[in-house]
């Protein structure tokens, strides 16, 4: 399959474009097959909308997208964030595609064999066919030509069982997309329906084109509640209580761990930095004088050797000079330098190649061997032969025929273009050759190359100090040591003390949550906290290059915030309240006696500001930041009228219009009420699936397994 081995020769994709396919996943036949659902609750990662999400079906879901992604990534092993982003994924895409069929099923919505196949293959593809790299040709750009090459090579008859497995690889590979379109079709139909019953009235486009119309510049003071020490005002716990019972509802919350914890750094030590020194110097004889320099290279050292060329400009700095001034056989090292001990020698000087080369190129299918050699014939001995002219009559690749075949720019030592292609830097300009494979035919031109470089091949070994497992093991019983000595929080905090450690705290940790802050591989630590009672500290995990010990500080239960832990927020809020009825009071009594703008500053000793272009549709009341109420209040104030004190945000305000506008403009409800339905629309989908995610009853237990 050799469309597979394309896709991973062509690095890595945006993990955004991932993510809108993963949006549109859906559990299709070909991953339920065999799938066996038992009776045993233990079995049901999730239950959604009624449907029953069995363990097996959703880790078939996560191998499938683990798969997917490595095909069009090319990348085999994945990293701790990698997977658990696929799995997060896999997540919310599992529950999007529930909550859409569940709610499409109601209305009878479907999409038909025709439709479906208009956007994979048809006229009309979809963009997550258009965005797979699978089919994009030499120059970076969609080709249907590709795509139908791909599908017919689904129907090949294996010859052999690895044949065999890469076809099934290939299929499952398509069937993932297929299944993301149909869904994707799905919700565009769902919300395309939707909109048609939102709608914006006359009365809605009548206040919008009024709140644009009146715009006003202030004069304005404002008095920070800060100014006014909190002892002015008294809050009682009966307030505090009444407030919170109002409230209830904003202190909802989730099951949730808090924890402290320390970290033991996994860091070389003095006897891993000896060592390491006489390894190397014992090696450093063999590398002087052995005739096997690149095997010697690639089996020891942290770099491996990969024949690349090094110009002054991408030589290692440390080599620069040793590089460009000596011969071929000259050894360098072995110096030490950031933790790493460094040793190179030159394989091969008087290299002189461009940095880049310019090519255009001619695409044929595979089928067309006999045009490609009629053409290549014809471009060899007519100098006067139309090489842009021929592109734009044969080329099947479109987007690079119009522009007489043209490719552009191609660096040397790039990762992941075929080696032909790299060939172009040995050629001559306006030199014609030829790359075959399965995708099809490349006639290929040099159209020109930068200046030539003086270059040399290096053969670097690197080894970086790393921490031996005597130190590893030295370092786990510190922590071992620490783990047992603590009982209590402040145990915990005396023996971090006496150490010399930082206790960080991790709060409000969900059950889901993949790691302890930026701490990788922490999962575990999470699973830990939820099995731990209050005061329990744990055993010593192993976070690669860390020993984690932590405490459980605080346990919190489903349901509603207690109002201790929420009491100073409330009085908080409660004190400031307060406070604007006092210094309302008080400002309103300084009025009395000062009825100008600069006077009352004074008094208040505060300054004037001025806010300009003031409207209802303003977000923000000049420097003031975020004021709703004070825009509103304002705007109904008399021209050079001073107003009374105002309740904002962050303070009291007291403002005078300086300048009043009126619109002119005609009110033209037609085109009000389209802007205003547009703006619905941008955020239409979003709403539409978080109401049905809030409606939906939603069972989520992959904490039991992960």
């Amino acid at each position: 399959m050799a469309t597979l081995e394309k896709i991973r020769s062509k690095g890595a994709l945006l993990v955004l474009i991932i993510g809108l396919a993963l949006f549109a996943f859906i559990i299709g036949d070909f991953l339920n097959s065999g799938v066996t659902y038992f009776n045993s609750s233990r079995e049901i990662v999730a239950e959604i909308a009624g449907d029953d999400i069995s363990i097996h079906e959703f880790q078939n879901a996560i191998d499938q997208m683990t798969e997917v992604y490595k095909i069009e990534t090319g990348q085999n092993d994945l990293n701790e964030e990698m997977v658990s982003q696929i799995r997060n994924s896999v997540w919310e895409s599992l529950v999007a595609e529930k909550l859409m069929k569940t709610e499409a099923k109601k209305i009878g919505l479907t999409v038909s064999k025709e439709e479906l196949s208009d956007r994979l293959i048809g006229n009309n593809i979809h963009p997550i066919i258009l965005q797979r790299q699978a089919f994009y040709d030499e120059s970076g750009r969609f080709n249907r030509a590709l795509l139908v090459n791909f599908l017919n090579s689904l129907d090949e008859e294996p010859i052999n069982n690895e044949m065999y497995m890469q076809i099934q690889q290939a299929k499952s590979y398509w069937l993932y997309w297929e299944n993301a379109v149909k869904v994707s079709i799905l919700q565009e139909k769902y919300n395309n329906l939707l909109a048609q019953t939102i709608t914006s009235n006359g009365i809605d486009a009548k206040a919008n084109f009024d709140a644009r119309q009146k715009m006003a510049d202030f004069s304005y003071i404002a008095q920070p509640y800060y100014m006014v020490p909190d002892s002015v005002v008294s809050v009682s716990n009966n307030e505090i209580k009444d407030r919170y019972n109002k409230d209830k509802e904003l202190y909802k919350q989730e099951a949730s761990r808090s924890i402290n914890y320390v970290t033991f750094d996994v860091k070389p030590m003095e006897d891993d930095y000896i060592q390491v020194q006489e390894w190397m110097d014992k090696l450093s004889i063999e590398f002087e004088e052995t005739n096997d320099v690149v095997g010697l290279v690639n089996s020891n050292s942290d770099v491996m050797y990969d024949g690349r060329n090094y110009s002054e400009s991408t030589v290692p700095a440390l080599l620069k000079d040793f590089a460009f001034k000596g011969k071929a056989g000259d050894y360098f090292g072995p110096v030490f330098q950031n933790d790493t001990h460094t040793m190179a020698r030159i394989m091969q000087t008087g290299i002189m190649t461009p940095d880049s080369v310019k090519l255009r190129h001619i695409y044929l299918y595979p089928t067309e061997e006999k045009l490609a050699d009629s053409l290549v014939n014809i471009l060899n001995t007519n100098r006067r032969a139309d090489f842009p002219a021929m592109a734009r009559e044969y080329s099947k690749v479109q987007e690079t025929a119009a522009n007489g075949g043209e490719i552009g720019w191609l660096t040397e030592n790039v990762r992941g273009v075929d080696k032909e292609f790299m060939s172009a830097f040995d050629r001559k300009v306006n030199e014609v050759f030829t790359i075959k494979n399965a995708q099809g035919i490349q006639i290929v031109q040099v159209m020109e190359k930068t200046a030539p470089r003086k270059k040399v091949k290096l053969a670097i070994l690197e080894r970086k100090v790393t921490a031996s497992s005597r130190t590893q093991a030295r370092i786990f019983n510190d922590a071992k040591q620490f783990s047992n000595a603590s009982k209590s929080i402040d145990e915990f905090q005396a023996q971090a003390d006496e150490r010399g450690l930082t206790v960080r705290p991790a709060n409000n940790l969900d059950k889901n949550a993949e790691r302890v802050g930026i701490l990788p591989q922490s999962r575990q630590i999470v699973r830990w906290a939820f099995e731990a009672n209050l005061n329990n500290v744990s055993d010593v995990f192993d976070t690669g290059n860390q020993f984690i010990v932590a405490i459980v500080t605080e346990v919190n239960k489903k349901g509603y915030t207690p109002v201790e832990k929420v009491s100073a927020d409330i009085k908080s809020e409660i004190v400031k309240e307060k406070k604007a009825d006092y210094m309302i009071k008080n400002i309103s009594e300084k009025m009395a006696a000062n009825k100008s703008l600069t006077s009352l500053a004074q008094q208040l000793d505060v300054d004037v500001k001025e806010a300009e272009n003031v409207s209802f549709a303003s977000y923000q009341f000049g420097a003031a930041g975020f004021e709703p109420y004070v825009i509103g209040k304002s705007l109904t104030v008399n021209l050079n009228e001073v107003s009374a004190p105002i309740k904002g945000n962050s303070g009291v305000y007291v403002v005078m219009p300086t300048k009043i506008t009126e619109g002119t403009e005609e009110f033209d409800a037609t085109s009000e009420i389209e802007q205003l339905n547009s703006r619905y629309m941008y955020s239409l989908s979003y709403m539409i699936y978080e109401n049905m995610r809030k409606n939906a009853e939603i069972v989520d237990n992959r904490a039991t397994f992960y």
